[in-house]
């Protein structure tokens, strides 16, 4: 059944896009309220709506992954607003949102083009038959088979889910015998909303070197990067995101082997309008993808790069879905950067502090995100399991990393260990 709220909106003249989903309000209501100030927005949402509402001109409580219920939803939408496109930033839902654009007509890449870039697998059978440079990699469906696979490819290889993001259930195997905990890593994590395959999980050469995102909108197949993150992961053999750092003067935004993969990738997988966030690692032999994504970087990283080069992402991102052209130029040149707090072992929090006596010049915000008797697990028992984040930016870049490196004293966290 679908249900409706009443408008809530501030202007009368912006163009209308269909918001898909808008999940945790702590990591994504920045989004919804910077696209708000350009956009009306009409929510489609699986869950009842409580912070957006007043973002939105109204909303609908529907299965989102749907067709036949979004449309017959929109088709009352639209008996009230000229909508103009569909915009998501929620992985589990690019696809969905994708197939409700292509069915009302409106701008995005084909349905196949997002799924492409969702199933690593049909992403890395695309690259091989475009000659794009890329690590080995095997689709496996069992335990033996990753073993086999990685025998044949040669250690380290990299066990991952096929079908997840962020770096959950992604691990590093350095010989046979760390292979099978490897598999049932990456086949146990999961995600709401992301399919799973037959073959599931996948085997893949290890690249070394730095690892990168690449935030970019798509205009008729034309890639415009619009901000460089320079990640960091810990918790080794797993990839836990810790911390992204944007310089708006990147020299990797005029890399010119870099650009040329990045229009090659988007060009083999027939990936022509929208937004992506791409990550490669930058190895001796030159980059190389690690994967693609159909929507906006997450952990903050549009945020991060809003500070960083004055031009918001998340916003170019909302005209694009609206088939307009944005502005990509960027306005400031800052570094801003971002650290995600963890604890060191299986604990539950008893209290989080935020130490503002203790900020450096730079620091923008320093957030707690675990409250008391929240439990905190570590990979590969939990993923992004964080309990405060801090952002700095600022014209001096050592200054900012400084700043940004001091959060475990910025955000204290006081646990109890898990005993079970």
């Amino acid at each position: 059944m679908a249900a409706t709220t009443q408008p809530h909106s501030t202007t009368t003249e912006a163009p209308v896009l269909l918001l898909m989903g808008s999940g945790d309000r702590r990591y994504r209501e920045y989004i919804v309220a910077a696209v708000s100030r350009h956009f009306r927005l009409w929510l489609l949402d699986a869950h009842e709506p409580s912070w957006q509402l007043p973002y939105v001109e109204g909303a609908s409580l529907l299965d989102t992954r749907n067709l036949d219920e979004l449309l017959v939803e929109v088709k009352k939408v639209r008996e009230q607003f000229p909508v103009a496109g569909v915009f998501t930033y929620d992985e589990s839902l690019v696809h969905a949102a994708a197939r409700l654009a292509e069915a009302l007509g409106l701008p995005g890449s084909a349905p196949d083009a997002v799924l492409s870039c969702r199933d690593k697998a049909t992403t890395r059978a695309r690259l091989t038959a475009a000659d794009v440079p890329q690590p080995a990699c095997t689709a496996v469906a069992t335990a033996a088979e990753a073993r086999r696979a990685a025998d044949a490819t040669g250690y380290p290889v990299v066990v991952k889910a096929r079908g997840l993001a962020g770096s959950l259930g992604v691990v590093r195997a350095d010989h046979g015998d760390a292979v099978e905990a490897a598999f049932e890593a990456a086949s146990s994590a999961n995600w709401p909303g992301v399919p799973r395959y037959e073959a599931d999980v996948l085997v893949e050469e290890y690249l070394t070197g730095p690892e990168i995102s690449i935030d970019a909108v798509v205009v008729d197949g034309v890639c415009a990067p619009m901000i460089v993150a320079r990640k960091q992961v810990g918790m080794d053999p797993y990839f836990e995101e810790t911390g992204h750092t944007v310089d708006a003067a990147d020299p990797l935004l005029q890399d010119a082997e870099l650009l040329d993969q990045l229009h090659r990738i988007h060009k083999a997988l027939g990936f022509e309008h929208g937004f992506t966030h791409t990550e490669f690692k930058l190895t001796p032999k030159g980059p190389r993808l690690v994967e693609i994504n159909a929507r906006l970087g997450g952990d903050f990283i549009p945020l991060v790069g809003m500070l960083a080069t004055g031009t918001d992402p998340a916003v170019a991102a909302a005209y694009v879905a609206a088939g307009l052209v944005p502005d990509t130029a960027p306005k400031a040149q800052r570094t801003a950067a971002i650290r995600f707090l963890y604890p060191e072992r299986d604990c539950e929090a008893v209290e989080v502090t935020v130490r503002t006596d203790l900020f450096g010049p730079t620091v923008h915000s320093a957030v707690a995100t675990a409250g008391p008797g929240i439990r905190l697990a570590l990979p590969p028992r939990a993923y992004m399991n964080r309990y405060g984040y801090v952002i700095a930016v600022g014209d001096e870049h050592d200054q900012v990393i400084a700043d940004v490196e001091a959060a475990p004293t910025l955000v204290e966290l006081r646990a109890r260990p898990l005993t079970g």
